[in-house]
């Protein structure tokens, strides 16, 4: 029976991650015929992206944080319920706006989904197998992303942009119900000096986030000077929350814990390494079309090789941490992607697709790897009381890289082709940028590398003292 339990438990988790990430690639499909429905531009339509994208990257850790008090189950199945009504909201709204609007709500959502499931898989398996079942759930994170461009494009094809949300709803359905039935009740304490929720700390740090991230995302490749105001509102931000944090009977996030190396570590990894995937999918594109010529049915069928490979390999990555444990993996999958990342710029334009696919692979798989390691290692020893914040944390550590990488990657293979248009660029310009721009990758990886070694040496200095 406790089997059966553990196993509904894992398929409703998986289920919440799967829609999670479902939400932001099968919209990404949808945004030309969003274009054409409400006669809008193509910057307007972004924002059915950018404002499920912001709500995510701002809310993750406050909600993480909301959930170690009043109860992740609780939590859980409220975020289920709202990011599945969000999504017939979206469905019937009668202007872009409302639209925009239903997706920032349906991003909320989302938030409490991916917060949560790492933090409640961690008390739902026992330890022993925690690596497998962080691989499950990075397996259907990368099976929402591959499965949105293909699922999205056929049903707007034979049902209309309105199928791409209304097919949330019976996958959220299903998932709230087997969260319901399988996942353990909330054992909250009753005490009168319980935490209480840092109602301050999460506003500086929600306007902080989104300070950021809209100046990485904002002029889609140029920084001008409202992209710089935004930046030092982050930067400024990010002291005030410090300082409210330092000060606060019960902080949002408490900032002894980045005393820890290895979670220090883990979560620097982590958004450098994000960085460099969203390199993959940033240059990767410019180059299938503007160096090897490729169609865009082509160009799709590479760019995909990615998600699936990382669907392929993340149960069984997940088992070798397991086994091998999880810093041992952890380098392992870093050593990959630099493998991938130093071979990717090497090889010749004359191997074609082949010569891109191979070590897009290579860095897909050690990704997939370096994930369900590195979440391991973060997650393994947390006390149960800050399982939804630590979780939080690493979810927003992947959203700040991906948002990061997007702006920074794009800005260097733009700077590196020396061209004003990059789509007017000579197939020798593309390549020198895509060649820049992972030697850039390799180096990051490098400075990843570096941190995993040094906070390993340093846990184990202090490990006599504890």
């Amino acid at each position: 029976m406790k089997s059966i339990s553990i196993r509904g438990a894992l398929a409703s988790l998986s289920l919440s991650m799967l829609l999670s990430s479902l939400g932001t690639s099968i919209a990404n499909v949808g945004l030309p015929a969003l274009a054409e429905a409400f006669s809008a531009s193509f910057q307007q339509v972004q924002w059915v992206v950018l404002a499920y994208l912001l709500a995510i990257t701002a809310l993750i850790v406050s909600v993480g944080r909301l959930g170690d008090i009043i109860g992740r189950r609780r939590l859980l199945l409220i975020g289920i319920c709202v990011f599945t009504a969000a999504s017939v909201l979206c469905a019937v709204s009668s202007g872009l706006w409302l639209l925009i609007a239903a997706r920032a709500i349906q991003g909320i959502g989302a938030a409490i989904m991916m917060a949560l499931t790492m933090a409640l898989v961690s008390g739902a398996v026992p330890k022993a197998k925690l690596g497998s079942a962080m691989g499950l759930l990075g397996t259907m994170s990368a099976i929402g992303t591959s499965l949105g461009p293909t699922l999205g494009g056929f049903l707007i094809a034979n049902l209309g942009w309105q199928a791409i949300f209304l097919v949330n709803v019976p996958l959220g359905v299903l998932a709230m119900g087997l969260a319901h039935r399988f996942l353990p009740k909330d054992c909250l304490e009753k005490r009168a000096d319980r935490a209480v929720f840092d109602v301050l700390g999460t506003l500086v740090l929600v306007l902080t986030l989104l300070a950021y991230a809209l100046a990485m995302t904002l002029g889609r490749g140029s920084f001008g000077p409202l992209n710089t105001a935004l930046l030092l509102v982050a930067v400024v931000g990010a002291g005030v929350f410090v300082f409210v944090e330092r000060t606060a009977e019960s902080p949002l996030v408490r900032l002894t814990m980045f005393r820890n190396p290895q979670l220090s570590a883990g979560f620097a990894m982590s958004m450098l390494v994000t960085t460099v995937v969203m390199a993959t999918l940033v240059v990767g594109p410019f180059y299938l079309t503007g160096a090897l010529a490729l169609n865009a049915v082509s160009v799709g069928l590479v760019m995909s090789t990615g998600p699936l490979v990382a669907a392929l390999v993340g149960v069984p990555a997940g088992r070798w941490v397991d086994g091998l444990g999880a810093h041992r993996s952890r380098t392992l999958g870093l050593i990959a992607m630099l493998t991938g990342a130093c071979i990717l710029p090497a090889v010749p334009t004359n191997f074609g697709a082949l010569g891109y696919i191979v070590p897009l692979a290579v860095i897909t798989a050690g990704y997939a790897l370096f994930q369900a390691a590195n979440n391991t290692a973060v997650m393994a020893d947390i006390a149960p009381d800050q399982r939804g914040v630590m979780s939080g944390l690493l979810g927003l550590s992947r959203n700040l890289g991906l948002i990061t990488g997007a702006s920074v990657m794009g800005a260097v293979f733009a700077f590196a082709t020396a061209s004003n248009n990059i789509l007017q660029a000579q197939p020798e310009a593309v390549g020198q940028g895509m060649r820049v721009t992972f030697a850039v990758a390799a180096a990051l990886i490098v400075v990843a590398l570096l941190i995993g070694v040094l906070s390993q040496f340093v846990s184990q200095r202090l490990a006599p003292s504890c």
